[in-house]
């Protein structure tokens, strides 16, 4: 930028684009709420007031759900050349990489970035150079990476003591004592991304099925994340509230309710790298991980259909497929008979639709992992509310210890001299001081200005009035079982290993295979479905 720093700009950018936001007025925005699935599910869960099926199909394979294990299977066969397949829709398009739009503005409503993929994620490799993200050599430890999607800097910063830090842990105020058990957790958690056990695997991979199955470190798997902590001596206030933050925002839980295990492959397991961008870079687009979902199921070429799996039964032929979807105030049913079906859809759907699912192994009872309820809030800005003297705006901002996990700034990936005159920030709420249960009967029952005052949580903690003068639109997603968790014992869950392995008509995809709701799980179930299909 010809001897000017993006911090630089930055600074002059925000001192032009404020004054206009500074003038207006005080605005009362009514949210525009989703509860994608919520009153679908709920209608069709005990098959309440179904018509007759009005039409027929039948196809060689039909994927249920078009989140991303959907899209991911879709891919794969197209890939390995088959093309006799069709693609359910489910409740909502995309599922959790779903994406939204003010005007021209786009704002994730779902997952929104995406870390380097690991050697291991090779099928993660596979999808972001077959969409250009990866530029060359895709199997090289260091791949290249297109920079528009390579999260710029400033890319996260912390609101702490009412003041910001780069960074996301807090250094300013910290004794001598808490500064040496940060640097001590960082340099074991980087040691364990080399760890390998007995029987020659990395103890932490991405996808987890790929981890080592060695006993020693597979310990970790029965006791709580917080549990070890204090064991080993991490005690320290800011570190452990970083921690429990780390904790809800990849698993939806704090550290005292998930696994040991899981909560050291949160970051051991990222040991992804690329030849043009820093350690522990991310891939991000305005919409979140919504143009990648749209690249795989344009390049899958899928028959698409709209509706929703009801029930799926075997027969002798295959498996038959009735299906609904909304037709006017009520709901058209079909039927699909194909040869081979994937549920690609989170289990605690799954147990409704396919009646039979206790023979493949799996108990909802015992098995069922539980499922962390989130809220995604998008404001629309009319310019941006003013920052503290000296702050830049970064891409991911959190609030220490805040009540929600920050928020992320959908503007930030665009360069340009002038401050574009509207933005979105995008606030992301997880409900880990209650249970799930508890989450999702607030939520189900939460007016549109309790949604509103969770949704502004963290953005009035740092603007106050501010945001109310800037906003004039919200929209927000709720989402009752956006995640799984994994609990204490999620690795030795032998409901999911049954469903991982099974073999049959019907095949199983989803992250919730994994105990945890991440891209590259997702992802790898139902490219692990398409590949039995193949052969």
């Amino acid at each position: 930028m010809s001897g000017l720093s993006r911090r630089q700009f930055l600074l002059g950018s925000a001192a032009l684009g404020l004054a206009g936001c500074s003038r207006l007025g005080w605005r009362e925005v009514t949210p525009v709420v989703n509860t994608p699935g919520m009153s679908m599910g709920h209608a069709l869960r005990d098959h309440r007031n179904l018509p007759a099926p009005s039409a027929s199909y039948k196809t060689g394979t039909i994927i249920l759900g078009s989140g991303v294990a959907g899209l991911s299977a879709g891919w794969r066969l197209a890939r390995g050349g088959y093309k006799d397949f069709m693609l359910l829709a489910g409740p909502e398009h995309y599922g959790n990489a779903a994406g939204g739009a003010f005007g021209e503005l786009a704002y994730p409503k779902g997952a929104h970035y995406l870390p380097l993929p690991s050697m291991e994620s090779r099928h993660v490799r596979d999808m972001l150079f077959d969409a250009g993200v990866i530029e060359a050599e895709p199997y090289a430890p260091k791949p290249r990476f297109d920079e528009r999607v390579l999260v710029h800097a400033p890319d996260e910063r912390l609101f702490v003591n009412g003041h910001w830090e780069d960074g996301l842990l807090p250094q300013q105020g910290q004794s001598q004592a808490e500064r040496e058990q940060q640097a001590r957790f960082f340099k074991y958690t980087d040691q364990l991304k080399q760890a390998v056990g007995a029987d020659g695997k990395r103890v932490f991979c991405i996808p987890v099925e790929m981890s080592s199955a060695d006993p020693h470190w597979l310990a970790l798997d029965q006791q709580t994340f917080a549990h070890w902590l204090d064991q080993a001596g991490y005690t320290a206030p800011g570190l452990r509230t970083y921690l429990d933050y780390c904790c809800r925002d990849d698993f939806g839980a704090l550290a005292n309710q998930i696994s040991a295990w899981a909560g050291l492959h949160y970051f051991a397991a990222r040991a992804g790298q690329a030849a043009n961008a820093s350690e522990g870079a991310v891939l991000t687009w305005p919409g979140g991980l919504n143009p990648l979902a749209r690249h795989l199921a344009q390049s899958s070429q899928a028959q698409w259909h709209e509706g929703m799996a009801v029930r799926v039964d075997e027969t002798p032929a295959g498996v038959r497929v009735l299906c609904a979807e909304q037709s006017g105030h009520g709901f058209r049913t079909f039927t699909v008979d194909a040869d081979r079906v994937i549920c690609a859809m989170p289990l605690h759907v799954a147990q409704y639709v396919v009646p039979q699912i206790a023979h493949y192994g799996f108990d909802a009872t015992r098995h069922m992992p539980p499922h962390a309820a989130w809220v995604i809030s998008s404001f629309l800005l009319d310019g941006f509310p003013a920052e503290e003297p000296g702050a830049v705006l970064a891409w991911d901002n959190v609030i220490h210890g805040g009540r929600g996990l920050g928020y992320v700034v959908s503007t930030h990936q665009n360069i340009t001299w002038a401050p574009p005159s509207k933005t979105v920030f995008t606030a992301y709420q997880v409900y880990s001081d209650r249970t799930p249960q508890q989450a999702r009967q607030w939520l189900e029952h939460a007016t549109p200005a309790a949604l509103y005052d969770e949704a502004a949580c963290d953005l009035k903690v740092v603007y106050g009035r501010r945001l109310q003068q800037c906003a004039i639109g919200l929209d927000i997603t709720v989402r009752g079982h956006a995640m799984a968790s994994p609990a204490p014992g999620f690795l030795h869950n032998a409901g999911l290993q049954a469903l991982r392995e099974h073999d049959g008509k019907i095949l199983f995809a989803h992250s919730d295979l994994s105990g945890f709701s991440v891209f590259e799980e997702a992802s790898w179930w139902g490219v692990r479905a398409a590949e039995k299909i193949l052969g």
